[in-house]
């Protein structure tokens, strides 16, 4: 019988843990690091430490690693099951503006009330994150071709229409630039091609007048059933026997007996 395996047991004060718990307490989470048990009280630490690693600090949302991240997953998911997936890459226009007339703490400002009304805009099977700067990023599964155009007029307009107050005398109105790709169904692309083809739409919305949307047509990437056979099928499937209705190799056989 073999022995159990012995476990090293762990001393919080032989840790150096003041500076992760100063950042959790930072983030609003000291209210979640349990006191009744060194165990419960590390694991927890732990969880909260990799939240904030995935976490734009300013906004709240998704970092780009994160954003990555998922959208592997989801490229995954479309190359198996063939199911639409809507990438869109947003951008603040004229943002640098922003932040020379009115400094950078209006800047972070706009940026917060943005992300706040991007969030009211998706759904939450969508991901979306501060890719950088003051450009954004949705990847939104099980979204048809049909309606990718209508949902991102959509997050545009809460955009363009909402106020942000900075102080009594100073309302800001900001626009965005969206531009959007489609995963290709079946085939396994990368994230990094995904991305690129989104981020040539966004360029396309800003170099055409801004506060606009450009779509890239959804490609055709179908595959036949006799292709999702070959690819998905068992391997080294039996081959049909031959009953002579094959022209390529009929010999003088009776038709009637490929039927007998």
């Amino acid at each position: 019988m073999t022995a159990p395996a012995t476990h090293q047991s762990v001393y919080l004060r032989d840790l150096r843990l003041a500076t992760a718990h100063a950042l959790v307490t930072h983030a609003g989470g000291a209210s979640r690091l349990p006191t009744d048990s060194p165990t419960r009280y590390l694991q927890t630490l732990i969880d909260e430490l990799c939240s904030l690693s995935l976490r734009d600090p300013l906004t709240g949302l998704a970092n780009r690693r994160h954003f990555r991240t998922i959208a592997e997953r989801e490229i995954d998911r479309v190359a198996r099951s063939g199911e639409a997936a809507l990438m869109l890459m947003l951008d603040i226009d004229h943002f640098k503006q922003i932040n020379d007339q009115h400094g950078h703490i209006v800047g972070d400002r706009v940026l917060q009330c943005v992300a706040g009304a991007l969030a009211g805009c998706v759904r939450p099977m969508d991901t979306l994150a501060r890719y950088g700067g003051e450009e954004f990023a949705i990847v939104l599964p099980a979204c048809p071709a049909a309606f990718g155009r209508s949902v991102a007029e959509r997050i545009r307009h809460a955009v363009e229409r909402m106020p942000i107050v900075i102080s009594p005398a100073l309302t800001l109105h900001v626009t965005i630039s969206v531009g959007g790709a489609y995963a290709l169904e079946w085939i396994r692309s990368t994230t990094t091609l995904w991305t690129e083809r989104a981020d040539r739409q966004l360029y396309l919305a800003k170099s055409s007048g801004r506060n606009r949307v450009h779509i890239e047509e959804q490609p055709d990437s179908t595959v036949s059933a006799e292709e999702k056979s070959l690819l998905f099928g068992p391997l080294n499937a039996p081959s049909l026997p031959d009953n002579g209705l094959n022209p390529d190799t009929a010999t003088d056989v009776d038709p009637e007996d490929g039927f007998r």
